[in-house]
C-alpha cells in the first residue's frame, strides 16, 4: 500500500510518500518534499498548494492520504484559521481524486511513533529515521512530520485500527477510532 502523509501549511507544506511492506518495519520512503508557495495573497498560495498536491497525486498514485488535524493554542486562533485554509485545499485535492482521507491529531502521531503524545520533534524525527533507515539530515521538519503521519497510519493499519476515513463518495470525516471492517469469504 502507498500512503501519502501531508503536513499542511501556508508557507511550507511537507509531503511524504511511504510504501508499506507486508510486515512491520518494511516501510520504504518513495518520495518526499516541501511545497513552498510564492504567492503574495492567500488565494495564490492556496491555488499553488492545491495544484502541487494534485500533481503529487497524479504522479505517485497513493492509496490513502493522511493529514494532520488542525491544532491551535488558545492564544493563537488566527493560526488555526489560516492552517484550515491550507487543509481545505489539500482535502479538496483528495476529494477530486476520490482518494480516502484520514486525519490524525499531532499528539496521536507522536504517541504512535514514540509512545508519548508529548514527545519532542527531535524524538519523532529519530523514530522516523530508525523506521525508514534514513539520515536525519535528509529532510526538514515539514518532511519529517509528513513521514510521521504516514508511519502512524501504517501502524494503525497493522493493528487493524484506523481513524474513520472520509468515504470516496460523499462520506463524512470521523473523529473516533474504529476497527477496520473485515469481510469473510
Amino acid at each position: 500500500m502507498r500512503v501519502l502523509g501531508i503536513d499542511p501549511g501556508l508557507v511550507a507544506t511537507g509531503y511524504a510518500i511511504v510504501d508499506l511492506g507486508p510486515s512491520a518495519g518494511r516501510e520504504a520512503l518513495a518520495e518526499a518534499g516541501v511545497i513552498r508557495p510564492d504567492g503574495r495573497d492567500l488565494a495564490d498560495r492556496l491555488r499553488q498548494i492545491h495544484r502541487s498536491i494534485a500533481e503529487v497525486l497524479a504522479e505517485w498514485r497513493p492509496e490513502v492520504m493522511v493529514i494532520e488535524d488542525v491544532y491551535s493554542k488558545y492564544r493563537h486562533p488566527r493560526t488555526a484559521i489560516l492552517m484550515a485554509h491550507a487543509r481545505g485545499v489539500i482535502c479538496l485535492a483528495a476529494g477530486d481524486s476520490a482518494l480516502p482521507l484520514v486525519h490524525y491529531a499531532a499528539s496521536e502521531v507522536r504517541r504512535a511513533l514514540t509512545g508519548n503524545g508529548r514527545a519532542s520533534s527531535r524524538q519523532v524525527r529519530e523514530m522516523v529515521c530508525r523506521r525508514l533507515t534514513i539520515s536525519p539530515e535528509r529532510g526538514n521538519d515539514h518532511i519529517f512530520d509528513a513521514l510521521a503521519l504516514a508511519l502512524c497510519h501504517a501502524g494503525r493499519l497493522r493493528l487493524g485500527v484506523t481513524l474513520q476515513v472520509s468515504a470516496r463518495k460523499g462520506g463524512r470525516a470521523g473523529a473516533g477510532i474504529l476497527p477496520r471492517r473485515r469481510t469473510t469469504p
